[in-house]
């Protein structure tokens, strides 16, 4: 597939120092994208700038001084942000009940307002001129859920939800809005996910640039799940015809977790 819809364009990834972000930022390069590099890490960014030939704008962009500072910076060096990825994101905290007031606001920070607020600074320009993309980095966790950690599953759930809004509220004016979805992929992430790593896995384990190859065949058909693990699809789809089944099974699974951590 060609990169006729990427090709001159300018692209902005937050979390692109590592993982899914690298991979993204990488093979939106190599398809001819001037791409910006946004991590918290700055010499991450740095580094990945450095071997696409992009440039690294590091800071938060959870915040709104951040994303306004990334937006900021971004649009002086590539002129217009056509295409923006906001897949920066965190784990994170446990169960409710366990979980502070810390953990909560830094999720919410970081997985929904994060990109709430880089939408809020570039959707009305897209909307005068007609056209741009805006991709949210969600989860599997974000259709399904996420047995373990309550920030992480409704986290994600809001940032699927904001996506599909934003497609609502925006399809109409040429904003494409787009959501990905991965189960288990190779990164700091899934390594640090303990018990939890064989039922995140149970489809398979892809490498970030497997999800990036899925990312660009996705900006060419404008599909809004974008689903590198198909069979989440099906789950998606079973949890909606049958709930309370699904809640049941999902208790079942609970039960093995508990029994692996002993």
């Amino acid at each position: 597939m060609d990169g006729a819809g990427v090709d001159g364009r300018g692209v902005v990834v937050t979390g692109g120092g590592n993982g899914i972000g690298r991979a993204i930022a990488t093979r939106m390069a190599a398809g001819g994208a001037r791409v910006v590099v946004n991590d918290l890490d700055a010499g991450a960014a740095a580094e990945v700038a450095a071997v696409i030939g992009g440039v690294a704008v590091p800071g938060d962009a959870a915040t709104e001084a951040g994303v306004a500072a990334l937006v900021e910076a971004a649009t002086a060096e590539l002129g217009t942000i056509d295409i923006f990825f906001a897949n920066a994101g965190i784990g994170g905290g446990g169960g409710l009940l366990e979980t502070t007031e810390a953990q909560w606001a830094r999720a919410l920070e970081v997985n929904v307002l994060a990109h709430v607020r880089a939408a809020r600074l570039l959707v009305p320009g897209w909307v005068e001129r007609g056209g741009g993309r805006f991709v949210v980095t969600a989860s599997a966790a974000g259709l399904l859920t996420q047995i373990g950690s309550a920030p992480y599953s409704v986290t994600k759930h809001a940032a699927v939800a904001f996506a599909e809004w934003l497609a609502v509220t925006y399809g109409d004016d040429g904003v494409v809005a787009q959501c990905l979805c991965p189960q288990g992929v190779r990164t700091q992430m899934l390594d640090s996910t303990g018990v939890m790593r064989d039922m995140i896995s149970h489809d398979g384990e892809l490498e970030p640039e497997q999800v990036a190859e899925v990312v660009w065949d996705a900006l060419h058909d404008d599909r809004f799940l974008i689903l590198p693990h198909e069979k989440v699809r099906d789950y998606y789809s079973f949890k909606a015809a049958s709930t309370d089944r699904w809640l049941g099974g999902m208790r079942k699974l609970k039960r093995r977790v508990d029994a692996a951590r002993g």
